[in-house]
């Protein structure tokens, strides 16, 4: 053994290339909230106030990307906002939105794993959820503790085959809706039943965010994934460009042909129940098609497509966690690599946490994951407002110590519009994302809990930290906005 190869410590290994890095984030945004929870959009809000959710909350998405490919060009770490936020705001923002990270994609974890076996249930009725749970995420871990490179390629080919699925399945739709498949076109009929597109009005729309939210969660897995990429100054710029566009197109063009084609009134929509989960809007519509072989091949992909949400789940949870391990702001034991370069210890601790995911078999899995998204929905948002911020308090810095902004690799258009107006729509969505809970002649608690219980965990950790570690706002001046040192 050579003396370089003895004393070496592993490092992360910058392995992930450009077609990896936007698989990634296409791989972790299109699950779930796509091939199932746009139907609950639909049915709760119609097909106008869907449409409507799902566009502002793209726009906001948007501004978010741009602003955390500004950070990540100049910046790239697997810590990503965590980091950003100790350096440029505050170290007890760092460690409080770290920890919601975390908490968040672990959740997600769980709550996709939920997901699989309910699917796994269309072909197996009668199976266990435990047994599936335990065997899907074998699988996961299997894949992240390989190597970044095999989590790469793997999330590739999940994310190439979801994308597949989604232009065939406007491709047909798009001939239904012209009358060229699936017998006469229904026109607008369907958009515009019972009372026109907007169903509910504007406080049912506003409901619909936090789904419209969680479909386009795993979009700022690009910050995570820049620490390993090859290239970052050029890959990740290139790689926001596409993602956002695909993204924002699958949402708007799927949702838009659904609302066509199947009105918002049809029980088979998705609203709260998940005991109908693999009658997806997708298979619906395929059905319709006159493809008999349709359900089974959808559920197929759907099962695919949360698999692949929560490998892109467990791959991002565990690089936070080994960072707030390396910054000190987790058990030092988490921030060990094996000789791969994979954080052998965070990964095995995620995936206990994932292990949330057998209380299906003893609670319902329908409640279950229901609970798990609430959870994970509300950190999400929070995650996002912690790029805005943080964002924000860059430029600013960076201004104020007299940088020129032609050093940045890349640079976020319409600052400081964007990161402000994606800080205002997630603290909207946020606080009103349950207004029914309060509508009452008494207050909805069990409701008020399931959709608010992320705010004061995330509160908790962060003035609790902020009180025992005494930190204080960093003033724009001494902001560290140089990398740090490898």
């Amino acid at each position: 053994m050579s003396k370089s190869t003895s004393q070496a410590a592993p490092e992360l290994q910058r392995s992930l290339k450009a077609r990896h890095l936007t698989m990634i984030a296409l791989g972790g945004s299109i699950g779930t909230g796509l091939f199932l929870a746009s139907g609950g959009a639909i049915a709760t809000a119609g097909p106008g106030g869907a449409l409507l959710a799902y566009a502002a909350v793209g726009i906001m998405v948007y501004f978010l990307m741009t602003s955390l490919g500004e950070l990540a060009t100049y910046m790239p770490e697997s810590g990503s906002f965590s980091t950003y936020a100790g350096r440029f705001v505050d170290p007890s923002l760092g460690f409080a939105l770290g920890w919601n990270f975390w908490y968040n994609w672990a959740i997600t974890i769980a709550a996709e794993l939920a997901a699989a076996t309910l699917i796994i249930k269309y072909w197996f009725p009668n199976s266990s959820s435990f047994i599936w749970s335990l065997l899907f995420l074998a699988i996961i871990f299997l894949l992240n503790a390989l190597s970044v490179k095999g989590y790469g390629e793997s999330e590739y080919w999940f994310a190439l085959i979801k994308i597949a699925v989604v232009i065939v399945f406007l491709v047909v739709g798009v001939l239904m809706i012209f009358g060229i498949m699936g017998g006469k076109s229904p026109g607008f009929s369907n958009f515009t039943m019972d009372g026109g597109p907007f169903h509910g009005g504007f406080l049912t729309i506003l409901g619909v965010f936090m789904a419209a939210g969680f479909s386009f969660q795993g979009t700022e897995l690009i910050g995570v994934a820049a620490g390993e990429s090859e290239n970052p100054r050029e890959n990740v710029p290139r790689a926001i460009r596409q993602i956002f566009w695909r993204i924002l197109i699958f949402y708007i063009l799927a949702i838009f042909v659904i609302a066509m084609l199947i009105p918002y009134t049809n029980p088979n929509l998705v609203r709260g129940g998940l005991e109908d989960i693999a009658i997806s809007p997708f298979t619906i519509i395929f059905e319709n098609a006159g493809l008999a072989f349709a359900a089974a091949v959808m559920n197929a992909v759907i099962l695919t497509s949360v698999l692949s949400a929560g490998n892109s789940g467990m791959y991002a949870s565990t690089r936070v966690l080994w960072v707030l391990a390396k910054e000190g702001k987790a058990p030092k034991f988490l921030g060990k690599l094996n000789r791969n370069g994979v954080p052998i210890n965070a990964l095995i601790v995620t995936a206990a946490v994932g292990m949330l995911a057998f209380l299906a078999s003893f609670f319902g899995d329908g409640v279950v994951y229901t609970w798990l998204l609430n959870a994970s929905g509300m950190s999400g948002f929070i995650a996002w407002i912690g790029i805005a911020i943080s964002h924000y308090r860059f430029r600013r810095a960076f201004t104020a110590q007299g940088r020129s902004l032609d050093e940045l690799p890349y640079r976020a258009k319409w600052f400081p519009f964007g990161p402000i107006f994606a800080f205002i729509i997630c603290m909207i969505v946020i606080l009103g994302q349950n207004y029914q809970a309060f509508l009452g002649e008494t207050i909805d608690w069990n409701g008020v809990l399931i959709s608010y219980i992320g705010l004061p965990l995330f509160l908790i950790v962060w003035l609790g930290y902020k009180f025992v570690k005494k930190t204080k706002v960093i003033p724009l001046h001494e902001c560290q906005l140089d990398p740090p040192a490898k």
